[in-house]
């Protein structure tokens, strides 16, 4: 096993406490380490007081140790019915006998050391259960890059076989839009883990929503939500179901945004996708745009009151969709993005009091957005 610094630290630290203790000569410290094909040995990991030459042999090894002695004591380090390690205790050998308290400082020193080793045996068993699981993401994403890449090269052959104006040409830009959205999915997976990604101080802590997005200079809410748009009407028409799109777009709209506000796509994704898996059969859909923000709203039967709240947590979801596909993450990472964007992210139970023209019963996610300053070009 390989112990962490802060462990052998701790344990020498432990040690040299008892300098002052008379009549001590020596403590050593040995972890049980197990090895193929042959029984635990006891190693020594560190001692007092420190010599030039720190190593010191296995217990079992050593022929003197194996001879009882009334100068030695040993103390275990045991958790349950597992021996972990022991304390080795060295006294002069014109001391009398062991006085009572150290004995019982050092049984105190021996149950300190079994829990640290104790967390010590489950950070080594975390860590390589991690080191695995980034090998496993590493093997998934390599393998999903090459399928991803055939849909890209099919859909750019169908998309030269189609006329300019086949009305087709458009589900194929959507398959090709799909499949940069995906690729950028599995590049931010491939970083999770990553020393390139670690998080400075007074930075939120990235999120797999949203992907890798591009520093655009012609970012609008328009040009980002409109290939979502045209997602949820092919949506619609697979499932049967009444889509309504924005009617008119405000200038807002049209505005020129930061690159971060690209997760608002994300968010407004999560809501269409909510929308059309939880809503019942046959409820139409629909995104309708506001002077502050916009709202994703569905003709279905109203979420329970009791819900209403609920469901922004992580791993909640309502108790008719108990049963449903899905982590129940979707909400609470909107309305996190929606927060760190200065918004705000809320259910509306009924869609009509945003706007007349929506349905009186069903639900509305309103995402309200801050006003952004008129961002400005270089010449």
């Amino acid at each position: 096993m390989q112990l962490s610094n802060r462990f052998l630290n701790l344990a020498q630290q432990q040690l040299n406490s008892f300098e002052a203790e008379a009549p001590l000569t020596q403590l050593v410290v040995y972890i049980a380490q197990a090895k193929d094909g042959h029984p635990p040995s006891l190693e020594a990991v560190s001692q007092w007081p420190t010599t030039r030459n720190n190593s010191l042999p296995p217990v079992e090894a050593d022929p003197e140790l194996r001879a009882a002695s009334p100068d030695r004591r040993w103390y275990p380090l045991q958790e349950g019915t597992i021996l972990l390690g022991v304390l080795r205790a060295e006294k002069l050998l014109t001391a009398p006998s062991w006085p009572a308290r150290l004995d019982r400082r050092l049984q105190a020193t021996a149950g300190a050391l079994t829990q640290c080793l104790s967390l010590e045996l489950d950070r080594n068993r975390l860590s390589k259960e991690l080191a695995e699981q980034r090998e496993q993401i590493s093997l998934m994403v390599h393998q999903l890059r090459n399928p991803l890449a055939a849909l890209r090269t099919y859909a750019q052959l169908l998309m030269k076989r189609l006329e300019p104006d086949n009305r087709n040409q458009t589900l194929v830009k959507g398959l090709l839009s799909e499949q940069a959205q995906l690729d950028r999915y599995i590049s931010s997976l491939d970083q999770i883990g990553q020393d390139k990604c670690s998080i400075q101080p007074g930075i939120n802590a990235p999120l797999l929503l949203p992907p890798l997005l591009p520093q655009a200079t012609d970012l609008t809410l328009r040009s980002l939500i409109t290939p979502l748009i045209e997602r949820a009407a092919a949506t619609a028409t697979l499932q049967g179901r009444h889509w309504h799109g924005p009617s008119h777009w405000p200038a807002w709209t049209d505005q020129l945004r930061p690159s971060g506000d690209g997760v608002i796509a994300e968010v407004v994704a999560n809501l269409l996708e909510n929308a059309f898996r939880y809503s019942p059969t046959g409820s139409a859909i629909g995104l309708h745009l506001q002077q502050n923000g916009l709202c994703v709203w569905d003709s279905g039967s109203p979420i329970a009151k009791g819900d209403r709240e609920r469901i922004f947590s992580r791993g909640i979801r309502g108790e008719v969709n108990s049963d449903s596909p899905g982590s129940g993450l979707g909400l609470a990472l909107g309305r996190q993005l929606a927060e760190q964007l200065g918004g705000s992210l809320e259910l509306i139970s009924s869609p009509a009091s945003l706007d007349p023209t929506l349905p009186i019963e069903g639900n509305a996610f309103l995402l309200k957005l801050p006003a952004i300053t008129p961002l400005t070009t270089e010449a």
